[in-house]
């Protein structure tokens, strides 16, 4: 691998994306900070291939829609921080069908040791549900950052195979394929993993495990 540019003596590369070092949330896999460029690509898109234990799950990033997103994904993949991970979350609510993935630790708590700016989306249709009009809709085939609040971005993110309204304050950086959503279909079929305390439960871990073998970028 190329040596990166590394952060300032305050944890925080140089470049408009800032990079951020958090000491408190070490890397679940070692990797060190993503490259920050004065010029960020901001154009085009990055096509990803993720081969995973259920099917195929091709990507389509969008660097316009997210450059310091699409960036940090790519070095991650790079690294090969998301290969032999699992999809940790499961959500079938009728209003929030999402797989979660992107934790090397598989616990929902890993990330890549460092967090980054949010990157919102400003065009999203209201949500029918919502009367407030603050949720939105994220469509299905939605490829989206998870986050703990505002610039938490690290490197778990969420796969939207039917509705998903929320308040958009996660970033869209991507789209998932055809075939991704019949992968993710068939995941959501078998549902999530019963507990003792719940036969039936619509958040956690998928009942068909589902592991992200490689991510492969095609820049």
């Amino acid at each position: 691998m190329t040596p990166l540019a590394s952060a300032d003596p305050a944890g925080v590369t140089p470049g408009p994306c800032q990079y951020t070092v958090t000491p408190d949330e070490p890397a679940a896999r070692p990797v060190p900070l993503p490259p920050d460029p004065a010029r960020t690509p901001s154009r085009g898109t990055v096509r990803v291939d993720v081969s995973t234990n259920q099917g195929p799950l091709p990507l389509t990033l969008n660097r316009a829609a997210a450059p310091c997103t699409v960036q940090s994904f790519v070095h991650l993949a790079r690294w090969k921080f998301y290969d032999r991970t699992t999809c940790h979350r499961l959500t079938t609510y009728p209003t929030l069908e999402v797989l979660q993935c992107g934790d090397p630790s598989g616990t929902g708590e890993g990330g890549p040791g460092y967090r980054y700016k949010d990157e919102l989306p400003v065009d999203l249709e209201p949500a029918p549900t919502d009367p407030t009009g603050a949720r939105k809709i994220y469509p299905r085939g939605t490829l989206a950052m998870a986050n703990a609040g505002p610039d938490t971005n690290g490197s778990q993110f969420f796969l939207v195979y039917g509705n998903a309204y929320l308040r958009p304050n996660y970033t869209i950086f991507g789209t998932i394929g055809d075939a991704g959503l019949t992968t993710l279909d068939r995941v959501a079929a078998a549902g999530v993993q019963p507990t003792p305390e719940d036969p039936a439960p619509l958040d956690g871990p998928p009942a068909l495990r589902t592991d992200l073998k490689k991510v492969k970028t095609h820049c």
